[in-house]
């Protein structure tokens, strides 16, 4: 490929050149078409060309781009809003991806911590095995040592728990922690869902101690797990939240939603985005957040989701070791040494998949993925595992 002359090789990129698409279909230059089932790593909920989504886009470009957070507008008031009203939350910072948000929501938890308890309660908890963003913050955020490499120095104030263990988080603890930060599945390790119990009981021990808890919801936010959060699914009410990815669509946004506790803690001059907010990605993020909590539209991804996991578990082969997730977003785990054959078996038969963590096969497909389509995705995947 021509391109790899001029850019820089961060990704290990597949020797296929995409040009169009069409619902959970994308088709390259030579004209194959290929059932979709990573949605751009979770971004294009709605699949790729949604006519509602491209409308919208078309109408605000023709109308205004970018006007600067020092005025409002209407489509920024208006996501802001539907964020607010259906998480049960407060206020919204957006930016523009999800680094950057899980960076907003670091600065926020501390400050909220200064502001209330002064210098020196400041550290935040988040757990092993945990992915948190490219940032230099958001790389120490993430525990998982490898990424802790090549940048330093690094942001300091993270200690590190293991996940699903509340006796490690309480020893780790202690009167320097302002906040804990989970991800409720940890995608980047593999689609690794936490226990129900153990999320309860953080959020009993967070409250008793007034240490705020983050969740990072930039992959699993905007429907992949059936609820328009995951955090819906742990019957618990965060402190502060993020998403990115699928909020746009495909236009980069991301988000920063807080509860009541912090809902005050940013003033003038504390925080910004140049591009966050923006008329363009926020009239995406608006339109996304209307059809995705249009009536019947998660239980259809909850349905689909079900019949994709059960269809994957009925395979009979024992290269299969474990599905794991919730709704449309699955790890499919597999001998480590094999994945890559696997990957590629898949692509060559029109079937597009992601990995993840060491042994898994990650699906994100467009939330839109009809039964038909499960089918068709089944179909292949049992011609390259049995």
């Amino acid at each position: 490929m021509e391109e790899s002359i001029y850019l820089m090789h961060t990704y290990n990129r597949f020797n296929i050149e995409m040009e169009s698409g069409q619902g959970c279909y994308l088709k390259d230059t030579n004209g194959k078409e290929y059932l979709d089932l990573t949605s751009g790593i979770g971004v294009n909920c709605l699949g790729h060309n949604h006519p509602v989504l491209v409308d919208a886009i078309q109408k605000q470009v023709a109308t205004l781009m970018e006007c600067s957070n020092l005025y409002y507008s209407k489509p920024m008031a208006d996501a802001a809003k539907k964020l607010v009203e259906y998480t049960g939350l407060s206020k919204v910072f957006f930016s523009n991806s999800g680094a950057e948000a899980n960076e907003g929501m670091i600065k926020l938890a501390r400050k909220y911590s200064y502001d209330k308890y002064g210098a020196g309660r400041d550290v935040i908890i988040t757990l092993k095995q945990s992915f948190h963003g490219r940032t230099i913050t958001t790389l120490k955020a993430t525990g998982q040592d490898k990424f802790h490499q090549y940048y330093f120095p690094f942001t300091e104030g993270f200690d590190y728990a293991a996940a699903n263990d509340i006796e490690d988080l309480k020893k780790v603890a202690n009167e320097k922690t302002c906040a804990v930060m989970v991800e409720l599945i940890q995608g980047e390790s593999g689609v690794v869902p936490l226990d129900k119990e153990y999320v309860k009981a953080v959020e009993e021990f967070c409250h008793s101690k007034d240490i705020l808890i983050l969740v990072d919801e930039v992959q699993t936010g905007i429907g992949h797990t059936g609820t328009l959060f995951c955090f819906e699914q742990y019957n618990v009410l965060p402190d502060i939240v993020t998403t990115a990815k699928a909020l746009g669509g495909g236009v980069p946004i991301g988000a920063v939603i807080t509860g009541d506790k912090c809902k005050d803690t940013f003033g003038p001059g504390d925080h910004g985005s140049t591009f966050g907010g923006n008329p363009l990605s926020c009239k995406a993020a608006d339109t996304v957040l209307s059809i995705v909590t249009e009536h019947g539209f998660l239980d259809h991804v909850k349905v689909v989701g079900a019949a994709l996991k059960t269809g994957i578990e009925n395979i009979h082969s024992d290269k299969i070791k474990e599905v794991r997730g919730i709704g449309l977003m699955l790890g499919i785990v597999v001998d480590p040494d094999k994945r890559a054959d696997y990957v590629q078996a898949m692509m060559d038969k029109g079937l597009l998949t992601l990995t993840a963590g060491k042994d898994a096969i990650r699906l994100l497909p467009p939330l839109t993925l009809s039964l038909k389509e499960v089918d068709e995705a089944l179909s292949i995947m049992k011609e390259v595992f049995e």
